[in-house]
């Protein structure tokens, strides 16, 4: 990537509905060579889709919970069930595999406390956990989809 692809990404991440004309002259290109390297840059899994971001509060969905996993089984077979149960949770934002004294993390978006319940029985009832401790969001200060796009590194 070079630097013209880079000032792409940052344009596009932060509104990807910008005409293809309006992004060509911000970045110094024409438009057929523009769309061009966007194409590359998806094709390459740079640019993984373009969505539409939804306020969860005006859908209903106002409780955030971060929940820390803790299991005793850390066989391949356990992962994988655990993995592909996870995954099809639709409260499920985010799932990470973490390093230090907690295994897993979520990030789940439930409409309230009695969601976030039924969420909850659904998740220990599918496989043996260890711990599953729940943090609740009280404000969310920052939020962001943009990545800052490195610069070319200097040789």
């Amino acid at each position: 990537m070079d630097a013209i692809d880079r000032k792409i990404l940052t344009v596009l991440q932060a509104d990807s509905n910008i005409s293809i004309a309006d992004l060509a002259d911000r970045v110094g290109l024409s438009q057929t060579p523009c769309w061009k390297r966007i194409q590359k840059l998806e094709q390459a899994g740079v640019i993984l889709k373009r969505v539409a971001l939804v306020s969860p509060e005006k859908i209903g969905l106002g409780l955030t919970v971060f929940v820390q996993i803790e299991t005793a089984d850390h066989s391949g077979p356990w992962l994988d069930k655990f993995a592909q149960t996870v995954a099809a949770m639709p409260e499920v934002m985010e799932f990470y595999r973490m390093a230090g004294d907690v295994d897993y993390m979520l990030r789940v978006v439930v409409a309230d406390m009695a969601a976030y319940d039924g969420f909850y029985k659904k998740l220990i009832e599918t496989i043996p956990l260890k711990n599953v401790t729940s943090r609740f969001a009280m404000e969310r200060i920052k939020a962001t989809t943009a990545y800052k796009v490195p610069e070319l590194p200097r040789n």
